[in-house]
C-alpha cells in the first residue's frame, strides 16, 4: 500500500469517532475532552496534510497564485494524487473545525440532540450547509457575535 493510500484511510477512519461522539454523546465528558484537545481532534489531520503540502508548496503557489484559478485549472490541478489527498485532508480538517464549532454552540445553548445530530451529520457531509443550519439553530439576534457568552 502506498503512503498516499495509508494517509487517506488513516484520516478517513480517524474522524469517525470524533463525529460519532458529537452526534450521539454531545454532552458527555469524553466528548468534551476529545473535542477540546487539539492533539486529538485536529493535529492528526494536519500532520499528514503538512507532509503532503510542504514538498508541493511551490507547485501549489505557482499553479493557484500565478493567475486567477478557473474551473479548468482546478480540474487539471486535481488530476494529481497528492493534490487530491491534500484536498481531502483540507475538507476533513475544516469540516471537523466547523462541526466542532457548531457542536460547541449547540452545547453552550443547550440545544437538544434531535436538533444537533442531524445538523452535525450535515456538517460532516456538506459542511457549509450544516454550518449554516447550525448558525441558524443557535442564532441569537440580541448577540450575533461569533463568540457565545452565557
Amino acid at each position: 500500500m502506498q503512503l498516499i493510500e495509508i494517509l487517506f484511510w488513516f484520516s478517513s477512519i480517524w474522524i469517525i469517532p470524533l463525529w460519532s461522539l458529537m452526534w450521539f454523546l454531545p454532552k458527555h465528558e469524553i466528548t468534551s475532552r476529545v473535542m477540546n484537545d487539539i492533539r486529538i481532534c485536529i493535529l492528526p489531520l494536519l500532520i499528514p496534510y503538512a507532509i503532503l503540502v510542504i514538498p508541493n508548496i511551490l507547485d501549489i503557489f505557482i499553479t493557484l497564485g500565478s493567475e486567477m484559478p478557473t474551473p479548468d485549472l482546478v480540474i487539471e490541478f486535481f488530476q494529481d494524487d497528492d493534490v487530491i489527498l491534500i484536498g481531502w485532508l483540507h475538507f476533513l480538517a475544516f469540516d471537523i473545525l466547523a462541526g466542532r464549532y457548531i457542536w460547541k454552540r449547540m452545547i453552550d445553548l443547550d440545544r437538544p440532540i434531535y436538533l444537533s445530530t442531524p445538523i452535525l451529520i450535515l456538517s460532516m457531509m456538506v459542511a457549509p450547509l450544516g454550518f449554516l443550519l447550525g448558525i441558524i439553530a443557535t442564532w441569537d439576534s440580541k448577540n450575533p457575535s461569533i463568540e457565545l457568552t452565557k
